[in-house]
Parts: C-alpha cells; sequence; structure tokens
C-alpha cells in the first residue's frame, strides 16, 4: 500500500551493500510476458506457471502467482447524508484492503458539505489469487467525539479488467441519488511472481523471518527500552531492554515473521530520538520514530539500519522457504491423512470378518464389498456416559462392535471415549471392567471436588497450564471438575496417546466433535465444525488440519513457531463438554424455535447495493454491499445477548492465511458454508488470536458431520440418541441443516403417533440419492424393556420393578446435570440401553445387507 500518488514506475527503497545512500528502484519496468488484457483478477493463466500437486493429495498445490499493482482514486460523493442535524458532514473516506496491508489510510476531510470532493489516489500491491475486497468506509468528523461511521462498500477487486481504468459509481441511497464515485486501474507489476500454497479455499503465502538486533558500543548506565512493530507479523510488537539490569544478550536477536508482499513496516520507538541516525530509514509521520521498508531489504544480510553513540541497530531479512505443501505445518487438503487411510486399511480385515461371522456369509467379502459403519453419539453428561456403556455392550455382545469403522462423539460420551481408549484393546475384550469403573465413577460423590484440598491443586494445575503458554478460562477449570470425578488422581492421558488403541486398526478409530464460534455472533450465526482424532484436529469447513499434539501450540501462515506441550485430555473433555457455554441467545431458543424477533437488533445491516457500470462477473464474485453500522443500543444489546459465560480458547492454527478467489466454488467450502460471515472474505481473513470452541451441542446435538465427510464414504450409521426432553428435535434439526448443506442424508418419516410413542429403533435410508447412508435411529425410551428383562424373555412379578426406568419425566434421576447415580439407577440405565440394541438385533443385521449389497451394486 502506497499513501503517495505514484508513477507508473513504482518507486521502492532499496539498499545499497557498498553505500549508505538509497536507491530508488523500480517495480514495474519489464511487464511479465501475460496474456492479461482483457481477464478478469483471478483468472490469469501463465506462460511459465508452475503447479506441483501434493502426493496423495492433488486438491493442494503450490502456484506461482503474480502480483498487481491496484490504484484506486477517491473522486467524489453526491449527495451524501447528514451525520448532525445542524450542519452537513465533515466527511472523509477510509480505505482498508486487509489482503495488502495491516494499515488503514484515508483521504483529506471536506468541512460542513454535501457533495465533497477528494480527488485522491491511492496504490496497493496485491496478490492475483486471493480475494482482495476493498473497503471504503465514509466518516464524518467529530472533533469532541468520536467519528461517525456513516456506511461502508464493499467492493471485490476481482471485477476489474486488467490494463484499464474503470469510473465507478457506487449507489448507496438510489432514493436520495446518494452515490459515491471512485477509479479503479489494475496493472502489472514487474518481476517474479509470489509462491503460494493453496487447497482451493485458503491461501499461504511467502514468509519471511526479521531479525533485529541491537548492538551496545558502551555499557548502559540506565536502562534502555527499545521498542519494535511490524503490523500484521505474528509477534506485532515485541520490547528490548539494555541496561545494567536487562538480563539481554546482543547474540539474540528479536525475531518477526511476516508475510512478504504485504508491504511491511518495522517501526522502532527508541529511547533517545534526537541523537538517531536514520540515514537508511524512513520516518513515521504520526510519531516522528523510525521506520524500515522490509521489502527493500536484501534476503540473508545483515544491515546496520541505525547508528547511535552508545548503539548500532542490525536487521536481516531471510526467506521461510516452503517449495511444497508437505513442507506446511498445517495440512492443506480435504482428503483423509496418511494415518487415517492406514487405519481404514488395516480395520477393513476385522470389519470383513465380523460381517461374515454375523451375516453368516459362505464367502470372505472383497475389499469393494465392505461396507463403512460408524457408532455416532450424543451428549446428556451422565446420562450419555452411562448409556454409552451399556449400547456399546449391547454391540459388543451382537459382535457388531467389531464391524465399525468409526465412533464419534461430543459432551458426555467424549468422557465415556477417553476412558475406554485408554485400553489399546478395549473392544476385543468383554466390558465388565468398563462398566464398573464408570460404576465408581458415576455413583461416588462428587461433593470432596470442592475441598480446599482440592482447589488448591485445581489453581497449581491452572498455574501451570498457564505458565505452558495456554489462556485459561472456567472451562479449564471445569475439565479438571470432571477430571476428579472420572478419576481418582490425575490423568496424564492425552488425545494422541489414543493412537496406541488403533495402530492395528483393532478398535474403531475415535472422533469427538465441537464447534468454534466468535465473539458478539450467536452459534445459529457463526458456527464451525471441528474434528479431534488421535491423528489430526481440523476444520471440515476450510480443510485444514494440524497434528493432535500441536493443538493449542501458535502458528502463522501455516508454519509452527512455537510449541507448547500437549494438553492433557480432561482440558479437552472440559471443552467438548462445556455446558458454561450457554448464551441468552441459546436460552431465548429453548423456548423459541426462532431467533428472527432479536436477529433485527442484533444483526449486521448489510445490503447488495448498485453500481454503474455493471462489470462482467464470474459466478463466485461477492457482490457489492454496504454496511450499515448499529447504534450504541443495538450493539449494547448484541453484546449481552451473544456474551458467552466461558469459552474453551485456544491459539488459532488458521492465523495469517487468505481466502483463495475462488473459494465460494470450492464444493468442499459450500458443503460446510452456514455462517453470516462465509460472504465476507475480509472477515474470515482476519482470524481471532484464539479459537473459542464450545459443546457441539449448543448448536445441534450430534457427533454425526464428520462422519459425513464424503472422503469417508460411510455407508451405515448406527445413530444413538442419548438427549434429554424430545428425542426427535436433534434429529429433526441435524436432517434440516443436511439438506440444506445438500449433505446427502436420507429423509426422517415418523408418523404423529411414532413421535408420541417411540419405538426402540427405525430405520432410515434414501436409495435415490448417492452418497446418503443407511442409518439406524436408537432414541433413548422405555418400551418393551418394561415386560422383557432380555429379548423375548417375559419379566415376571417380582422383576416388573426393574423395567420402570424412567427417561422422560421431569423427575427422572438421569437429568443431563445430574452428577450422581445411585447403583439400581446406574445399572437400570446400562440395561435398558443394552437391551434397546439386542432387541433390535434384526434391523441391525438388515442394514449392514443393504449396505453390502450396495456395495456389490455400485461395483456392477
Amino acid at each position: 500500500m502506497f499513501q503517495e500518488p505514484l508513477p507508473t514506475h513504482v518507486p521502492v527503497v532499496t539498499f545499497d551493500l557498498h553505500a549508505t545512500e538509497t536507491k530508488m528502484a523500480s517495480c514495474a519496468s519489464s511487464p511479465l510476458n501475460l496474456p492479461i488484457k482483457t481477464n478478469p483478477l483471478g483468472n490469469v493463466k501463465m506462460k511459465h506457471g508452475n503447479q506441483c500437486a501434493v502426493q496423495g493429495n492433488t486438491k493442494c498445490k503450490m502456484e506461482l502467482s503474480p502480483c498487481y499493482l491496484l490504484s484506486v482514486r477517491i473522486i467524489r460523493m453526491r449527495n451524501l447524508r447528514r451525520a448532525d442535524a445542524l450542519s452537513h458532514s465533515d466527511c472523509y473516506v477510509s480505505l482498508w484492503l486487509p489482503t495488502a496491508t495491516c494499515e488503514k489510510i484515508q483521504t483529506k476531510t471536506v468541512n460542513d458539505c454535501k457533495n465533497p470532493v477528494w480527488n485522491e489516489t491511492f496504490y496497493f500491491r496485491i496478490q492475483s489469487q486471493i480475494k482482495n475486497v476493498l473497503e471504503m468506509a465514509v466518516y464524518d468528523e467529530d472533533v469532541i467525539s468520536q467519528d461517525d461511521h456513516l456506511f461502508s462498500v464493499y467492493f471485490d477487486v476481482a471485477k476489474l479488467p486488467l490494463g484499464e481504468r474503470v469510473l465507478m459509481y457506487f449507489k448507496t441511497d438510489p432514493k436520495a441519488q446518494e452515490e459515491l464515485e471512485v477509479e479503479f486501474t489494475l496493472e502489472t507489476i514487474s518481476g517474479p511472481p509470489e509462491a503460494i500454497l493453496t487447497n482451493g479455499v485458503l491461501v499461504s503465502r511467502a514468509l519471511c523471518c526479521l531479525e533485529v538486533q541491537v548492538d551496545e558500543k558502551k555499557q548502559h548506565k540506565s536502562r534502555k527500552d527499545f521498542s519494535f512493530t511490524v503490523k500484521g507479523s505474528y509477534e506485532g510488537t515485541q520490547s528490548l531492554t539494555l541496561g545494567p539490569d536487562a538480563i539481554i544478550s546482543p547474540s539474540y536477536p528479536t525475531k518477526f515473521h511476516y508475510a512478504k508482499y504485504m508491504e511491511p513496516t518495522l517501526t522502532v520507538m527508541l529511547p533517545k530520538k534526537k541523537h538517531f541516525n536514520a540515514r537508511t530509514c524512513t520516518y513515521n509521520v504520526d510519531t516522528g520514530s523510525p521506520a524500515v521498508m522490509l521489502n527493500s531489504l536484501p534476503m540473508g544480510e545483515r544491515i546496520r539500519v541505525a547508528e547511535e553513540k552508545k548503539f548500532d541497530l542490525h536487521v536481516k531479512a531471510e526467506d521461510c522457504h516452503c517449495s511444497c505443501p508437505q513442507d506446511l505445518d498445517v495440512r492443506f487438503g480435504y482428503d483423509l491423512c496418511a494415518e487415517e487411510k492406514d487405519f481404514v486399511c488395516k480395520r477393513k480385515k476385522y470389519v470383513a470378518a465380523a460381517l461374515k461371522n454375523v451375516l453368516q456369509l459362505e464367502g470372505d467379502l472383497h475389499d469393494h464389498e465392505i461396507p463403512v459403519v460408524a457408532i455416532m453419539t450424543t451428549g446428556g453428561g451422565m446420562r450419555s456416559l452411562t448409556t454409552a456403556i451399556g449400547s456399546l455392550l449391547g454391540l459388543k455382545k451382537l459382535n457388531v462392535l467389531d464391524c465399525a469403522t468409526y465412533l464419534s462423539g461430543l459432551s458426555g460420551t467424549t468422557w465415556t471415549m477417553a476412558n475406554l481408549y485408554k485400553d489399546a484393546y478395549w473392544s476385543q475384550k468383554d466390558l465388565d471392567e468398563q462398566i464398573r469403573e464408570a460404576q465408581k465413577c458415576v455413583t461416588k460423590c462428587k461433593m470432596s471436588c470442592f475441598s480446599m484440598e482440592r482447589m488448591n491443586y485445581f489453581n497449581k494445575q491452572l498455574c501451570q497450564r498457564k505458565q505452558e503458554g495456554y489462556r485459561t478460562s472456567f472451562i479449564d477449570l471445569w475439565g479438571l471438575i470432571i477430571e476428579y470425578m472420572l478419576h481418582n488422581g490425575k490423568d496424564n492421558h492425552k488425545l494422541s496417546d489414543q493412537r496406541e488403541s488403533v495402530s492395528e486398526g483393532q478398535n474403531p478409530l475415535p472422533i469427538y466433535v465441537a464447534v468454534n464460534v466468535r465473539n458478539k455472533y450467536s452459534t445459529l450465526d457463526f458456527k464451525e465444525w471441528v474434528e479431534f482424532t488421535p491423528y489430526e484436529v481440523g476444520f471440515l469447513k476450510y480443510g485444514a488440519f494440524i497434528r493432535t499434539e500441536d493443538l493449542g501450540s501458535e502458528f502463522f501462515m501455516g508454519r509452527l513457531l512455537r510449541r507448547l506441550p500437549e494438553t492433557r485430555i480432561c482440558y479437552l473433555q472440559g471443552m467438548w463438554s462445556s455446558v458454561f457455554s450457554l448464551n441468552l441467545l441459546y436460552i431465548w431458543g429453548l423456548s423459541n424455535s426462532s431467533e428472527d424477533f432479536w436477529h433485527r437488533w442484533t444483526r449486521d445491516r448489510v445490503n447488495d447495493i448498485e453500481e454503474e457500470p455493471m462489470l462482467p462477473t464470474r459466478p463466485h464474485e461477492v457482490n457489492t454491499h454496504m454496511f450499515t453500522p448499529a447504534g450504541p443500543f443495538s450493539n449494547a444489546l448484541r453484546d449481552v445477548l451473544t456474551d458467552r459465560l466461558s469459552v474453551a480458547q485456544y491459539h488459532n492454527f488458521l492465523k495469517g492465511f487468505h481466502v483463495h478467489n475462488d473459494y465460494l466454488g470450492n464444493e468442499n467450502f459450500c458443503r460446510w458454508k452456514d455462517t453470516v460471515l462465509d460472504m465476507s472474505p475480509n472477515q474470515l481473513s482476519q482470524q481471532p488470536d484464539h479459537l473459542g470452541m464450545i459443546d457441539a451441542g449448543f448448536f445441534i446435538n450430534t457427533s454425526c458431520p464428520p462422519l459425513l465427510r464424503p472422503e469417508r464414504k460411510v455407508d451405515v450409521i448406527l445413530h444413538l440418541s442419548y438427549s434429554s426432553g424430545s428425542q426427535t428435535l436433534p434429529l429433526d434439526q441435524a436432517c434440516k441443516y443436511y439438506a440444506e448443506q445438500k449433505i446427502p442424508f436420507p429423509k426422517v418419516f415418523l408418523s404423529e403417533e411414532d413421535r408420541k410413542n417411540l419405538k426402540e429403533c427405525y430405520l432410515f435410508q434414501d436409495s435415490e440419492t448417492s452418497g446418503s447412508p443407511i442409518v439406524l435411529f436408537f432414541p433413548l425410551v422405555n418400551d418393551t424393556f418394561q415386560h422383557y428383562k432380555a429379548p423375548g424373555v417375559v419379566r415376571c412379578c417380582s422383576e416388573m420393578e426393574g423395567g420402570k426406568v424412567d427417561v422422560t419425566s421431569n423427575c427422572s434421576p438421569y437429568s443431563t446435570y445430574a452428577v450422581r447415580y445411585t447403583d439400581e439407577n446406574y445399572h437400570q440405565l446400562v440395561n435398558l440401553s443394552e437391551y434397546n440394541i439386542l432387541n433390535n438385533a434384526h434391523l441391525i443385521l438388515q442394514a449392514l445387507r443393504m449396505a453390502v449389497e450396495r456395495k456389490r451394486q455400485h461395483r456392477k
């Protein structure tokens, strides 16, 4: 970004290694040989463009993509609305293009004018394969109070043709004939293209590392404080202190990691500015502090940029080369990771043998005939922990457990899963020991967790976690309480430890589910599915995954820059079952199925606007739209309604990534595109420093989405519902969501009679839709169990009491918030959930046969 008008050949400051003065060099002296005159931005094909596919993942690639020079001339405004009752606005326009620069720039202010004229030109260096959306915000300057933000216009630069001047009129209010007049020009810049890595949705750009070092010539008698800032870098601002009490060694330079082509600048705050010799620096106009233009530095050379009597300032910039996607620490791609592919191959041996036994097949199944079966559980505190044990026990007795490739869970079922997977061969044994251990956890008194001794332990653990580099919250305390409820002492188990339990394919692969949320948005407005396996943690929508042990470590532009110790699984359990992450809008949703009443007060006001001329557009370009800020009352109300009590926070491994120019045309992204920000690439790119992850039950009580990734090719889903209240509501919500997202899933057809009196199992299928799984729905009900203690075995009079398991009334002992059961209640719930599986063995076998036949027919 350049604030001063530039000629066609853009000057850039460069350093001569053999002289102290600077030179002016052109970055557009030899245009690239590109067929660009009429092609829109983002549709450029380079004659020399190298693209190398990732081994095993053709959707992630490296591209050599050119950068362009965008000039924006803010000409005038017509019929500008009033911000004050007594006078016209004192108007200026602020420009922000976050994909090109971290700085916002603005025009001069035109006072008390309805039709202000500026005629000012600004320049931006942009990457052609990134979605560049320019924000032009119109303000009314106010000397006394904060400037009034009248509105903002968002314009997709991809609409502009190369090499042509385009005069645009943005009609912000057609009735009042209010419009903003702007001229755009897009030109080529000479020089090598930028190497980017992309999966079609996210883009990792060229990264540089800057070393800043202060060398003392004389020992300081007093402390000298330096402050270094590179806006938009991973580090942001860092301080350095020299002096007799400062423990700083000049041999350890301060480092910054920044995007190479975003016009980065190093700003230095010095102890004494008046003696500073800035022969090789520019100055920050606002503060008078020296600023170094980092793009002007020769790569790999240590340069002295400042000289003073008592110290010298040296900098060195180096490229952080990534020649292929494997060089990144974030895995780009929607395909399964290599470890999971290997697991699936090993698991097929167990599944094939189990299916042959269960279905009583004469011959062995071929690879293409083996269906992928998944067990999907829902949450519900101790209730789901207990019923999950009972359901798995029933599946074990039917030998169906070995037919499953995946086991997914959220909330309370993650407590069961984490305990099971401590045993590397749990599904190959009987579950008697697991049932006894779970009984101890469920029935023990939990009050001692509030003892002084236990609270001191919690405090020490949280302090240690903070020292390790994590941001702690009440969710972490909740995780420690869960640890106490499930174990007698400290549990050092980690999620990556569960790799041992799937190393031979001996157990189903566990998948844990959460959703990522943002401040000031309800869960319905913004949520992103996140899956956790022993191998990886990642976003379904972005196709971005990291190794499980790296969750919480600090990343920038896909590079791991600071590794933190892997978090213990109790903290993850606190996040997966974070009952304290609710807000007022969620409570409103429990009593009312719609948030529409509050949306008009809390949602941003964004409207598409007309523009002249109508430029040729491609299908995946963002419409020009206007944002009108809400008033102070609406903002305050929004804060109150959307604020959550507590959220689990982990360093955001998406930090630094930009959005690809064609991200809206990526079918994988569109499959999970369901937030109000998905059409706002600037906000998607401006990722917060920390992820805010909560229990997926605050959206839908289901752990099914990871199973519906087309790469997993799941054929049968055993849907085990452990919800409280309506058993069909989460399934109805999920089916509606999948239909809106165009995700193949069978429709749920239940009669009114069935909904009033649910049976133990329902089979749903959609044979007409390709990729739609067969779903076996097991609601948590007490139906025939009241009269039968086992399938076909009628209860005698003395045994009738054992069949009275209340799982529906308000007086049920199995409330979501109940943390202690009696021994009798525990065994009754385990027996009920086991019975419901065993009593519907015929439907399970029917679904498995159908899946095998489907696989055979698909092969034909």
